[in-house]
């Protein structure tokens, strides 16, 4: 018999109060009266792992509508994303979750679509091939500083 079961069992016979109950169990008293709350709560003892943790803030309707936005509008950013969605999330919490889903995206703010053919490489200058060429010093100014006076 499950450890939940046997707790509410020995509280139902009535001859316990729940302290002696959660010490009989090795129980706090607050998982005594937690379980004796959720059964009369809900009618089950079971555990509620599942409404433990941080709950998403970005839902399946949201998600919804993302994929309907991004289909009708797809240079829509992150941020344009959340203002039209009314989202009260961070711009990386969107960008999750479009991942998730499998979405990818290259947003470009000002510049044209770059293009995509093939480039031509046109011949370029061999460029300087060592200091000489560069006319520049042969060592750094903090390398030829003249000695201290003492």
């Amino acid at each position: 018999m499950d450890l939940r079961q046997r707790i509410l069992n020995a509280y139902d016979r009535g001859d316990v109060s729940r302290e002696q109950v959660a010490n009989r169990f090795e129980v706090s008293l607050g998982m005594v009266k937690k379980l004796l709350q959720q059964r009369s709560r809900l009618g089950d003892i079971a555990p509620l792992h599942h409404r433990s943790g941080r709950k998403p803030i970005i839902l399946d309707s949201h998600r919804r509508q993302m994929r309907l936005l991004l289909t009708k509008e797809p240079d829509l950013t992150l941020e344009e994303i959340r203002v039209r969605l009314g989202l009260e999330c961070t711009i990386q919490a969107i960008h999750y979750v479009l991942d998730d889903m499998g979405l990818t995206y290259k947003k470009r703010r000002s510049a044209p679509p770059s293009n995509p053919g093939p480039m031509l490489h046109a011949a370029a200058g061999s460029g300087a091939k060592s200091k000489e060429d560069l006319n520049l010093p042969a060592s750094s100014s903090s390398t030829n500083r003249p000695p201290k006076r003492t």
